[in-house]
C-alpha cells in the first residue's frame, strides 16, 4: 500500500458508513410514502431525479472523459445489477414479511465474498470471515424476532436480491480503478432510471397520490440517498475491498432503528440491542485488522 493509503481507506470507508447511515435513516421516509405510490414506479422518479442531479453535478467531466468505453460499461453493468436488485427485493416484500426481507437482503454480506472467490479465486482475511459471520447473526437477532425460517417465494426472490448487490459491489470494485467515478455514478444511476420506466408497468399496477411525503420522499432519496450515496460508493470501493464495503453496509438496520427511536419513540428489545451489538462488532473486528493490501482488492 501506498503511504497515506491507510488514511485513504478510512476515509474512503467512512464515506460508506455515511451512505449506510442515509440508507437507514430515510427507510421511514420510503415506508411511509409506500402508501401512496407504487414501488418501481417510485424508483423511476427517484432515479430520474437523481440522473439529473448527477448529470448537472458532473458534466464537466463527461467534457474529458477519463477511458470513457471502459467507465460507460462499469456504469450500465452496475445498474443492470442496482436496479435488479431492487426490483427483486420490490416484488418479494409482496409475499415475505419486512423484517425477514430485511434479514435477507443482509446477506449481501455473505453472497459477496462468495461470489468473490468464485470470480476472482480469492479468499477474504480469516477476520473478515469472522467480522460477516458475526454480523449475520447480529442481523438476525436484530430483524428475525419470533420469525420463522422456512422459505417462500417471496423469500428466495429476496435472496436473489442479496446476490444481485453483491454483485453491484463486485462490478465497483471491478471498475473503479483507472475510470471516472463520476461517469460510473452517473451511468449506473442513469440506466437504472430507464430499466425502472421500461419495467414498471409490467411489474405493477402503477398508481400515485402527489402527497407531501411522495414528493419528500422522491426527494429525499433522488438527491442524498441515490445520487450522493452511489457517488459516494463508487468513489470509496477504489480504496477498499468488497467485503469490507458489505459488512459495513450491515450497519443500515442499526441506523433505521436510531432513526425510528429518534422519530416515533420505537424500542428495541433485548434481542435486538444484541443483535445491534454484534453488528458493531463484527465491523469493528474487520476495520481494526491489518490493512496492509486491502487498498484495490476484490
Amino acid at each position: 500500500m501506498k503511504p497515506g493509503g491507510a488514511r485513504v481507506q478510512r476515509r474512503a470507508e467512512a464515506a460508506l458508513i455515511a451512505n449506510t447511515f442515509i440508507w437507514g435513516t430515510t427507510f421511514v421516509v420510503v415506508k411511509q410514502a409506500l402508501r401512496d405510490v407504487s414501488p418501481v414506479l417510485f424508483l423511476a422518479l427517484r432515479f430520474t431525479l437523481a440522473s439529473g442531479a448527477l448529470l448537472a453535478l458532473f458534466r464537466g467531466s463527461w467534457s474529458h472523459p477519463r477511458n470513457l468505453r471502459r467507465s460507460l460499461a462499469g456504469g450500465l453493468l452496475a445498474g443492470t445489477f442496482l436496479f435488479s436488485g431492487y426490483a427483486f427485493q420490490t416484488i418479494g416484500l409482496q409475499y415475505t414479511s419486512a423484517p425477514k426481507s430485511a434479514f435477507l437482503t443482509g446477506l449481501t454480506a455473505v453472497m459477496t465474498p462468495l461470489l468473490a472467490g468464485l470470480v476472482y479465486r480469492t479468499k477474504p482475511h480469516a477476520m473478515e470471515i469472522g467480522g460477516v459471520l458475526t454480523a449475520t447473526c447480529g442481523m438476525a437477532l436484530m430483524t428475525l424476532p419470533g420469525a420463522t425460517l422456512a422459505m417462500n417465494r417471496g423469500d428466495v426472490l429476496t435472496v436473489c436480491c442479496a446476490v444481485c448487490y453483491g454483485a453491484h459491489i463486485l462490478a465497483l470494485n471491478r471498475y473503479a480503478g483507472g475510470t471516472s467515478f463520476e461517469i460510473i455514478s452517473t451511468a449506473q444511476v442513469a440506466f437504472s432510471a430507464v430499466l425502472a420506466w421500461s419495467l414498471f408497468r409490467v411489474m405493477e399496477t402503477p398508481h400515485i397520490r402527489w402527497t407531501a411525503g411522495v414528493w419528500a420522499a422522491i426527494a429525499i432519496t433522488g438527491i442524498f440517498a441515490t445520487a450522493v450515496a452511489f457517488t459516494f460508493q463508487s468513489w470509496a470501493q477504489r480504496y477498499t475491498t468488497s467485503t469490507r464495503t458489505a459488512l459495513i453496509f450491515m450497519l443500515e438496520p442499526v441506523f433505521a432503528w436510531i432513526t425510528s427511536y429518534a422519530l416515533t419513540g420505537e424500542t428495541l428489545s433485548r434481542r435486538g440491542a444484541a443483535g445491534a451489538a454484534l453488528i458493531l462488532a463484527g465491523v469493528l473486528a474487520v476495520e481494526l485488522k491489518p490493512h496492509a493490501g486491502a487498498a484495490h482488492a476484490p
